[in-house]
């Protein structure tokens, strides 16, 4: 057995660790809810936990609501206000 690549090993683990706790910490202590938009370190730790949670049973991404006046509208607008 190589000690030093157990060593090296258990380093990185206890790293992974106390970044784990980190972010358990983090989120523990901003349980309220908030105005406006969230963290950057919270929006990229759920993005990675999103991404690894992404298996075959994930369903694809839906397109974002468009916001404004639907296509065709201010068409028939004018065309209305003309007969009238």
């Amino acid at each position: 057995m190589d000690v030093d690549k157990m060593l090296a090993e258990l380093r990185l683990e206890r790293e992974q660790i106390e970044e784990a706790i980190l972010t358990l910490e983090r989120l523990a202590r901003g349980r309220g809810r908030r105005r406006g938009r969230p963290p950057s370190w919270l929006k990229d730790a759920a993005a990675s936990l999103g991404e690894s949670d992404a298996g075959e049973d994930a369903e694809p991404p839906t397109e974002h609501k468009r916001r404004g006046r639907p296509p065709g509208s201010k068409t028939k607008q004018s065309s209305q206000s003309a007969e009238a």
